[in-house]
């Protein structure tokens, strides 16, 4: 099992819509690095940090798992989309997408200050300066110390 962190703007799309929604397709990534994470890497049932994005205070606000693999992101297909990629074909997809479930919002949002200052967590790909990513992995060990904040 693998372990990830996701970030979503909550004014877009947050922890409680994914409640509401159950399930949501992780649509519109453009990003390689990230697609390649979804593509290549997650597998139903890795675990996920959801993380809410250019906001105060940014911060981990629930979790979720992958329910759905990798497949081709269907909104680089449609012209109308904001996603929409003209060099991406049915035939050789360039943008993947996974599904995620929600499981869980926290009652108080584990915020990027916190983050950044437990000592666990010092080396944690989201703290690094320069890295913008909209999906990253973290470990084991990271993921529980996210929980352990989250229940103090």
């Amino acid at each position: 099992m693998n372990f990830w962190l996701m970030k979503s703007e909550p004014d877009v799309f947050g922890i409680d819509d994914l409640k509401k929604n159950k399930t949501e397709p992780w649509d519109g990534v453009r990003n390689y690095q990230a697609r390649n994470f979804m593509r290549d890497d997650m597998k139903k049932g890795d675990k996920i940090l959801f993380y809410h994005s250019s906001c105060s205070p940014a911060g981990v606000a629930g979790l979720a798992e992958v329910s759905k693999e990798s497949h081709p992101d269907h909104t680089c297909y449609d012209k109308k989309n904001k996603y929409y990629d003209p060099k991406s074909t049915k035939e050789a997809p360039r943008w993947f997408m996974v599904e995620v479930k929600f499981k869980k919002k926290f009652k108080n949002l584990v915020t990027l200050e916190e983050i950044k200052n437990t000592k666990k967590l010092e080396t944690m790909g989201l703290v690094k300066k320069g890295n913008r990513l909209s999906i990253m992995p973290v470990s084991e060990k990271e993921f529980n110390t996210i929980l352990k904040l989250a229940e103090a």
